[in-house]
């Protein structure tokens, strides 16, 4: 026998063959399995309900259709296996529920939908606690920032552009630079939410059903905000994925920059900030050693989910516009995984800032050099003196440039020799006090106080409005949360 032949013989000649079920098949039941089972059944109950208010099936057969769903339901999923006569789990549940009620009631809870648009509805509603369980997590993560902020509006530090030491700022200003970013990402899987919570229920393959359905009754019932009006839209658009995938990979991109920024923090050569215990690794070898391994773990998990988000955007590019298998089972546990991770990070990134320690008298020092006061230096020229910038800036480089050949700091220099190299270019002499505000860090950050600077007033007054808005944004949150609680108690209890 010919190594062909003998394949085929293993594979069998009728559908489904062995390589379609292990490659395909078992793989795509489990993955129901583990995402889907739930909310099926909260999709059978809606629509057994609403058959039944409508007045297409009667209330007794409505009773036990009810009865068998819920019985059916509470299966052991650990004794839940693909079995080569079911097509999916689907299938198989439907199979289940038949035996308890009989295939003829069992096959009228069936009327008036599809696959197609129960499917899609199963998707939604899984995406749908994947963004509320995600914006829960960053919401505190956010908080931890705010709290951290505000501790640190006096706290200096020195701020970066082009990864080269820039101005002074505090560590409340950049915690709450973060904290906006942040909160921006947590708008975007709110939009993200608004588009996912619709329901494509009752637009059954393609073009609704002839029966009297309510397609409001189940969206109502199964929490959704709204329809997607248009049955073909509810089949064919698969935006609500791509919105999805693209909030989740902006955030992870987002997020780890300042991720980061905070592994370089951490280095015993700069030395600014120190992770708690708990969050670090002692070497195996190097007992000096604290290995910051909580947010390098973090910053490899956030690449990890924007893989995951990216995939999912992949799948359905350049596809039909409509139902179609590459924005069903083969992509939706790419998002499952990318929020997964996401929340990961979330969850790793608050423990590591809630606990952080800041060496504030090292960051301060920091602050001082590298002549990252000297811009201070052009805009007194300019605003004290008259001197056009362009040419307070030029003697402000020169200084910049001559400390740096001298290997000195601003503070190194004496007013008079200051004075000198001034001189050589205007007709100008500063003061010894003016010299002092100068090369200060303090000063440098109290007197920039314009809307969203650093001065630590300015600070705390944006730190005031945020928190006043991020309250409101909790308690609409939990109400969201409890009312889809609500009514998911609500149709369990039918």
């Amino acid at each position: 026998m010919s190594k062909l032949d003998e394949f085929i013989k293993n594979e069998g000649r009728v559908f489904p063959g062995k390589t379609y079920v292990e490659e395909l098949l078992k793989p795509v039941f489990n993955d129901q399995r583990d995402y889907l089972f739930h909310v099926m059944f909260d999709i059978h109950r809606a629509h057994v309900i609403m058959l039944c208010e409508q007045k297409i099936i009667k209330v007794e057969e409505a009773n036990t259709m009810l009865a068998g769903i819920r019985k059916v339901a509470q299966t052991d999923l650990t004794l839940v296996s693909y079995q080569p006569q079911f097509e999916d789990l689907f299938f198989m549940m439907e199979a289940k529920i038949g035996e308890e009620i009989g295939d003829e009631l069992a096959g009228k809870i069936h009327i008036g939908r599809s696959r197609n648009d129960m499917g899609v509805a199963m998707y939604r509603l899984v995406l749908r606690g994947h963004l509320l369980q995600f914006i829960g997590y960053a919401n505190q993560l956010s908080e931890s920032l705010l709290v951290q902020a505000e501790k640190h509006t006096e706290t200096y530090i020195t701020g970066y552009t082009h990864t080269q030491p820039a101005q002074p700022t505090t560590l409340g200003h950049y915690f709450l630079a973060i904290y906006d970013v942040l909160q921006r990402d947590v708008g975007r899987f709110w939009a993200a939410y608004k588009t996912v919570n619709q329901s494509p229920l009752g637009a059954a393959a393609l073009t609704t059903t002839g029966f009297p359905i309510s397609r409001n009754r189940t969206a109502e019932l199964l929490g959704f905000d709204e329809i997607v009006e248009n049955s073909y839209d509810s089949i064919a658009g698969a935006d609500y994925l791509i919105e999805t995938a693209t909030a989740l990979m902006t955030c992870m991109v987002n997020t780890g920059r300042w991720i980061q920024d905070f592994l370089q923090h951490v280095t015993r050569e700069f030395g600014t900030f120190y992770v708690a215990d708990p969050y670090v690794q002692v070497s195996s070898i190097m007992p000096q050693k604290r290995n910051p391994v909580s947010i390098e773990h973090s910053r490899s998990i956030a690449s990890s989910s924007y893989g995951d988000a990216l995939s999912a955007i992949q799948m359905i590019h350049n596809t039909p516009f409509g139902d179609i298998v590459d924005t069903e089972d083969d992509l939706q546990p790419h998002l499952y995984r990318a929020f997964t991770n996401a929340s990961r990070v979330m969850k790793l990134m608050y423990a590591v800032i809630a606990t952080l320690k800041v060496n504030e008298e090292h960051a301060k020092k920091m602050a001082a050099k590298s002549s990252i006061t000297v811009t201070e230096l052009a805009d007194t020229l300019s605003r004290d003196y008259g001197i056009p910038f362009r040419k307070a800036h030029s003697i402000a480089s020169h200084i910049a440039k001559q400390s740096i050949c001298e290997r000195k700091e601003l503070y190194d220099w004496d007013t008079q020799d200051i004075n000198k190299i001034i001189a050589e270019f205007v007709s100008v002499q500063i003061t010894e006090a003016e010299w002092q505000k100068i090369i200060s860090p303090e000063y440098f950050v109290g007197i920039r106080k314009i809307q969203g600077g650093p001065n630590p007033k300015e600070v705390m007054r944006m730190i005031g409005n945020r928190k006043n808005q991020l309250k409101q944004q909790l308690a609409e949150y939990e109400k969201i949360v409890r009312e889809l609680n609500e009514k998911r108690q609500a149709l369990l209890a039918y």
